[in-house]
């Protein structure tokens, strides 16, 4: 329960909530009759005060400043703030004492007025009449102080974007970099579709799922982890040759400035394409989405000055990990790959470790100090079940990722459509998640059926909102709108 000012100050505010209702003022009706936005006043604002015409604006009240029988006041809107003055003289005595005694800061109203400017000259409404369209019950933050506590931030984001411009623009900016990536790849003739989001198999990643119950079905299902990666390939033999999703998928994993567990991510697919295709469209795409949504190809992120705009480099996987490590993981087995983990004081999670858990946990560390931008290719075959081999290299896969400033933005690769070859390698993943490896991929032998009657050589890229967190250089829970907190205690 909250104590103190707080709530003898809400008490304060349900009383002029009574009050409002006895003199049958409603505090909460349903619309309002808006002639302007604020923005659109202040554009025209020459015009309109020349006019003389009467105009209808709505907001918030941010401010407000009593002067005996003249008030000033903000008021806010989405689009801007502009200054309001309500004086007794032209809204009535009554009018007025209702407004000064049962309004607060904080509050919705309607009001009818013209503009005049102040003899200071600042743009403002003379208000006419006016009318309450929401009645406040909790005081708004202290507007120099906001909210200091990174938590209550977030668990209450709303004020956080009230108060702060640059958690707007971030909303603004995320909704720019998701249309743009449509935008893009709406016009190169890709078609937007909508895969299941309950599956039956969690498959297309590696990934530990979320899992719910089905009460109609009376089954277990699974939240997917990945943007419909075999649901976009059936489409594939379905003879759609360009799909594209963007949507939420859900990992049950631990929680990092890189990781989230309910996130926004993009899959494309597109048939008669490979690898090396889909990394001319991606760093296309990439170059694109960053003009579109910041108006720049340079970006500080961490450490790291990273320009999309320059040369993007090729890192092979191997070499990579020889040169930054000493470890051949082509020829290196579990237990020298675990050796080196502890010389190098690299963390990693016991259950279920095995060598693809050790080799990836090797590449991570050895990521970290790789810029960007560029592609990591030569990939060994036992790291991706979904990927073609590469013709003639036959250990690895023909699969990219793109690599900024440390860390994976992307992957994509030639799929595999050989039936029988992705038959096995599901039959490999399964014993390693009987092994206790969680995070290996579910057989799908519904998805292998499907394979069999023939999907045309395809090309496949994902990317998740981790691209945009990068790009605002912040915490990936930073970046969104409202991140899963845990319930407060009570």
């Amino acid at each position: 329960m909250e104590k103190g000012n707080k709530i003898s100050e809400r008490d304060e505010r349900v009383k002029k909530l009574r009050e409002l209702k006895k003199l049958n003022i409603n505090p909460y009706p349903a619309k309002a009759k808006r002639t302007h936005t604020i923005e659109r006043v202040l554009a025209d604002f020459e015009k309109l005060e020349k006019d003389g015409a009467e105009i209808a604006i709505v907001g918030r009240l941010r401010g407000l400043r009593g002067h005996g029988n003249l008030t000033f006041a903000n008021l806010e809107d989405g689009s801007g703030r502009i200054q309001i003055a309500v004086s007794k003289k032209e809204v009535g005595t009554d009018n007025y004492k209702i407004f000064t005694k049962l309004i607060d800061m904080g509050d919705f109203i309607e009001v009818r007025g013209v503009c005049f400017k102040t003899h200071k000259g600042e743009n403002s409404v003379m208000t006419k009449k006016w009318r309450i369209l929401t009645k406040a019950l909790r005081p708004l933050p202290d507007k120099h102080k906001g909210l200091q506590d990174e938590e209550e931030r977030l668990r209450k984001r709303y004020l956080d974007i009230l108060f702060n411009p640059g958690v707007r623009e971030m909303v603004e900016k995320k909704a720019v970099f998701w249309n743009s990536m449509r935008e893009f790849l709406i016009k190169r003739g890709f078609l937007e579709v909508e895969t299941p989001v309950l599956e039956n198999t969690a498959g297309g990643a590696d990934a530990r799922p979320f899992v719910t119950h089905h009460n109609a079905l009376d089954i277990d299902v699974y939240l997917r982890i990945s943007m419909g990666e075999l649901w976009q390939k059936r489409l594939m033999v379905a003879g759609f040759e360009k799909t594209f999703e963007i949507g939420r998928q859900f990992r049950n994993e631990g929680m990092s400035p890189e990781h989230l567990q309910d996130y926004t991510q993009m899959e494309f697919y597109w048939a008669y394409a490979d690898y090396k295709d889909g990394m001319r469209l991606v760093e296309e795409l990439y170059k694109y989405i960053a003009e579109r949504t910041f108006g720049t190809l340079k970006f500080k992120i961490g450490k790291f000055n990273v320009d999309l705009g320059g040369k993007w480099e090729i890192y092979d996987y191997r070499e990579t990990i020889k040169k930054r490590a000493g470890v051949d993981v082509l020829n290196a087995d579990i237990k020298q790959i675990e050796e080196k983990l502890k010389e190098l004081k690299i963390d990693y999670d016991k259950k279920g470790f095995n060598l693809t858990r050790a080799v990836d946990n090797l590449w991570k560390y050895c990521r970290k100090s790789i810029g960007g931008p560029g592609f990591l290719i030569n990939v060994p075959v036992f790291m991706e079940p979904l990927a073609k081999r590469i013709e003639g290299n036959e250990d690895f896969v023909q699969r990219f990722q793109v690599i900024l400033a440390g860390s994976e933005m992307g992957k994509g690769y030639s799929e595999l459509n050989d039936p029988l070859d992705q038959a096995e390698r599901f039959a490999e993943q399964q014993k390693l998640r009987d092994a206790g490896d969680d995070e290996a991929q579910m057989e799908d032998n519904e998805f292998v059926e499907a394979l069999e009657y023939g999907m045309p050589p395809t090309c496949g890229f994902g990317i998740s909102e981790r691209l945009f967190s990068f790009l605002m250089n912040k915490p990936a829970r930073e970046c969104q709108i409202f991140p899963l907190m845990k319930p407060k205690n009570k």
